[in-house]
């Protein structure tokens, strides 16, 4: 039995389309989606604003919450719960120089829209998470914009949504790089000083993914490890990352096992999830993978991280205090590793 609640998002089952290839798998409607998270074990959902309500750019507010109503029923028929909405601000050719960082009025205008309406879809859904992903918050050319100005303009939107709902909470992901080369809030230490600069800082969090963190070069267990020593982790995304290339969202555990039953066991011995929190498995399946098994990916990576709740809750503080005491950390590395083997 876990004990975690697990989320998982449309977006990790896609058609294995990318930047240098056509699509190698067949679409699926979000209704089968969900059907299948419940089946495999799933508690709730991930959506952005447009999975949530397609076409959303050509809707009236009034018909968002309409199409939002009608997710909601299709999420209770399958008992399953909505974690967060996230604004989809990369997609659209009013954010190729950003969003709230943007250096035009009405595309940071046309940001805060989409987020008032994530707002809305959130309270239709029955939840009260906003995830910012701040995927091109940053400059393509350095000279371009001033970091102190951007940094204030982001602190600016986040406290305008902030005033649009007095219930909603925000958790911003950070990242390091892509699809911009420099982020401008690109670690948990950046989104808990913008966190810091709001109106309420208590409703403002974060959300550490574990391949940004390779990606900046950081211990994803530490990044979250940050956050909870401030009461400001409010959703992690797992997964897994291949050194420092692109966001490859891999099997939670395949490349990185020991990192991986850190940040579990560091989830574990923080009592996460008290409140509510879940674990987001953010993985996506090999463009080489078939229909037939798209989602073998979202089901490895469950079984792995209870795998490793399973090694985390046998873990032998006992021994590591002894260790501890003595200094002798080679036996409390080789402990872990036998631990993960399956010699102890």
């Amino acid at each position: 039995m876990s004990r975690f609640k697990y989320s998982a998002g449309p977006w990790n089952v896609n058609t294995g389309a990318d930047s240098y290839g056509p699509a190698t798998r067949d679409e699926i409607p979000l209704e089968e989606k969900i059907k299948k998270f419940a089946e495999l074990g799933f508690s709730a959902v991930q959506f952005h604003d447009d999975d949530a309500v397609p076409n959303i750019n050509d809707l009236s507010e009034g018909d968002i919450k309409n199409e939002a109503r009608k997710l909601k029923a299709v999420l209770d028929k399958y008992n399953m719960a909505a974690e967060f909405v996230a604004p989809r601000l990369w997609f659209n050719p009013r954010t190729a120089d950003g969003g709230y960082m943007s250096s035009s009025n009405q595309d940071r205008e046309y940001a805060m829209w989409r987020s008032y309406r994530s707002i809305d879809i959130a309270n239709e859904l029955g939840c009260d998470l906003i995830v910012l992903w701040l995927a091109r918050e940053g400059t393509l050319c350095a000279e371009s914009k001033s970091p102190i100005w951007a940094t204030k303009r982001l602190v600016e939107s986040i406290d305008k949504m902030l005033e649009y709902d007095k219930k909603i909470r925000i958790a911003i992901e950070p990242k390091p790089n892509e699809p911009i080369d420099r982020s401008l809030c690109g670690t948990i230490g950046h989104a808990l000083a913008i966190s810091a600069a709001t109106i309420d800082p208590s409703r403002v969090g974060g959300n550490v993914e574990s391949a940004h963190a390779v990606l900046a070069g950081l211990d994803a267990t530490n990044e979250m490890g940050f956050a909870l020593a401030f009461d400001k982790l409010f959703t992690v995304h797992l997964n897994d990352q291949n050194s420092i290339r692109f966001d490859q969202d891999k099997v939670f555990g395949v490349e990185n096992l020991r990192s991986s039953f850190n940040q579990i066991k560091l989830l574990c011995e923080n009592d996460y999830g008290k409140n509510g929190e879940y674990v987001g498995l953010d993985v996506k399946a090999m463009r080489t993978t078939k229909n037939e098994d798209r989602y073998k990916h979202l089901e490895n990576s469950l079984k792995i991280a209870k795998a490793l709740e399973d090694k985390a809750m046998r873990f032998d503080y006992e021994f590591q205090k002894k260790c501890v005491e003595n200094r002798d950390f080679e036996a409390l590395e080789m402990y872990v590793m036998n631990l993960l083997m399956g010699l102890v």
